[in-house]
């Protein structure tokens, strides 16, 4: 018979046990190290904000919103910073990924990182005009009428198109994609297929499909995501809008108005 000895149990009781076996030793719940993956989550969310939060930073982030990419040197102009400044602005905004570089030749131009960063923008717009008095706009009225919000139709043009796509039943929330999210309906896929749009080829892009963007100057949705997209492309390429040359503004053709009255009901 093996050899006993004896040995305290956790409860504080005594017992015998053979010399060779092993005492399994139950290992305690440490508060400090458990549930840190909130806590991480909320750091990543205070570097993102602190970056947006200063005022040189903030004014070169909304010059960029237009999805138009600009050197460091016109960033600085826009931000009222020495050009070293801003290219430490910059670095700070490219680490918390809010831009990013394209090296082309001697020049390095900035662009926002992705969409949901301007859409991200144009919300915290919204927040900070938040008012209890009525919403009275005060943006210029070309560009209040019609322009680019990154790289869709936004302003009065964009709320109407959305407007119009909803009460046609083309689009429907889409409680899947996140916050503000919607997609296609069977007789919206019909509609923008109509305009050689391959729905069923945006699908799998990594980018979201369709969401309701807030517009800053009207207070209410346009229609952004891939979606979005690929409706100012069609809409350029058609010549049913031109892009001005140095700003976001769209100027609506003659064509362009009737074309969007005869296929959407949108009349402008």
């Amino acid at each position: 018979m093996a050899p006993r000895r004896l040995i305290y149990s956790v409860d504080g009781a005594f017992g015998c046990m053979p010399d060779k076996m092993r005492v399994a030793v139950q290992e305690r719940f440490v508060y400090n190290r458990s549930m840190n993956v909130d806590h991480h989550a909320e750091a990543a969310v205070s570097r993102i904000a602190a970056a947006i939060g200063e005022p040189a930073r903030a004014r070169m982030l909304y010059c960029l919103v237009d999805g138009r990419a600009r050197t460091s040197t016109e960033l600085a102009m826009v931000a009222d910073v020495a050009p070293s400044t801003a290219s430490v602005h910059l670095q700070r905004l490219k680490t918390q990924r809010l831009v990013k570089v394209l090296a082309q030749g001697k020049h390095r131009y900035y662009s926002l990182d992705g969409a949901n960063v301007a859409a991200t923008l144009e919300a915290l717009s919204v927040l900070a005009g938040g008012s209890r008095d009525a919403f009275v706009p005060d943006t210029p009225g070309p560009l209040r009428a019609a322009r680019t919000c990154y790289d869709h139709i936004a302003g009065t043009l964009g709320v109407a198109l959305y407007d119009r796509f909803t009460t046609l039943g083309w689009l429907a929330s889409n409680s899947k994609g996140g916050d503000n999210a919607c997609d296609l309906t069977v007789n919206g896929t019909q509609a923008f297929e109509a305009l050689r749009i391959d729905i069923e080829a945006m699908r799998p892009l990594r980018r979201r499909f369709a969401y309701a963007c807030v517009d800053w100057s009207e207070r209410r949705p346009h229609l952004g995501g891939a979606l979005g997209a690929v409706l100012l492309d069609a809409a350029l390429k058609r010549k049913w809008v031109l892009q001005h040359r140095d700003s976001r503004i769209l100027a609506v053709t003659n064509y362009g108005r009737r074309e969007m009255l005869t296929r959407f009901g949108v009349q402008w």
